[in-house]
């Protein structure tokens, strides 16, 4: 199938532009059609069957430890599906997301990472963080397109943010409760602020910067899947970024390379980012 490239409308992008600076991020619904969603769930379920470069080892999953009875062992994430399926990568350079993008940025946006969650029934989530923990670009900070390709909610275990932190400074997290998140890190709520539940249709895209914390609850449904398609993008004026996103992708297609970054961010120098 074709794309959707049909305009925004002339005054959304600046609206949203102005919640995305305010609250560091805005709920974009129907970015995605019901086509487009209809095929990307597609395209990850022949991946799940067929088996796929890309997909994070169950092990790692698990801190580790394998357990087959655990759903995220039967079902692990797919990483950086861009590099190895054109049209994910054609999904990742969407003209739409590119548009509030460019507005969100000031400038030209450039792709740096692409993911997709299956989150069956069982799952556990993923505690509440920050992504540029992880990215560590340089200068400014990415920001995350999350593409809801199932209706999400509290029991299926929908997206979680906390307004307002945007202005908070990236730190080096705490321990996360194992029991409920599938990683390790942990950062905790500023006081005077309070995480948000952000239910969303299928086809709705979530931005938010790479200040802004946020996370999932487990899936505690008992046949829901919570499926997500998620980019992440930096400004173009990037200069560094953590290695394991580099290539970068020019939302023309082409790839570019920067610098990888070494100063380690809030936790110092032996840390050097990672994917998440």
């Amino acid at each position: 199938m074709v794309i959707d490239r049909s305009p925004i409308t002339d005054n959304e992008s600046p609206s949203l532009a102005e919640q995305f600076a305010r609250d560091g991020y805005v709920l974009a619904r129907g970015m995605f059609s019901p086509a487009e969603v209809t095929e990307i769930r597609e395209i990850f379920a022949k991946m799940h069957k067929e088996g796929v470069p890309g997909h994070y080892e169950p092990k790692t999953v698990r801190d580790g430890v394998e357990n087959p009875d655990d759903p995220l062992y039967q079902y692990p994430r797919v990483m950086m599906p861009h590099r190895f399926n054109t049209r994910s990568k054609e999904f990742m350079l969407h003209p739409k997301v590119r548009a509030h993008l460019k507005s969100f940025f000031g400038e030209e946006p450039v792709g740096t990472q692409s993911m997709f969650y299956f989150k069956p029934p069982g799952a556990r989530g993923q505690a509440l963080h920050q992504d540029q923990f992880y990215l560590l670009v340089e200068p400014g900070t990415c920001i995350a397109a999350w593409t809801a390709i199932d209706d999400c909610d509290a029991g299926n275990g929908a997206m979680m943010v906390v307004p307002k932190s945007n202005d908070t400074p990236v730190v080096c997290p705490d321990e996360a409760n194992h029991k409920e998140s599938y990683t390790r890190h942990y950062v905790p709520v500023p006081k005077g602020l309070k995480p948000e539940l952000v239910e969303m249709k299928a086809g709705d895209t979530l931005f938010f910067n790479g200040s802004v914390i946020h996370g999932s609850g487990p899936n505690r449904s008992k046949d829901r899947f919570r499926r997500a398609f998620i980019c992440h993008y930096a400004s173009g004026n990037l200069e560094k970024i953590s290695g394991g996103y580099r290539p970068l992708v020019r939302m023309d297609g082409t790839e570019y390379d920067v610098e990888a970054q070494t100063a380690g961010g809030p936790c110092g120098e032996g840390w050097q980012g990672g994917l998440h």
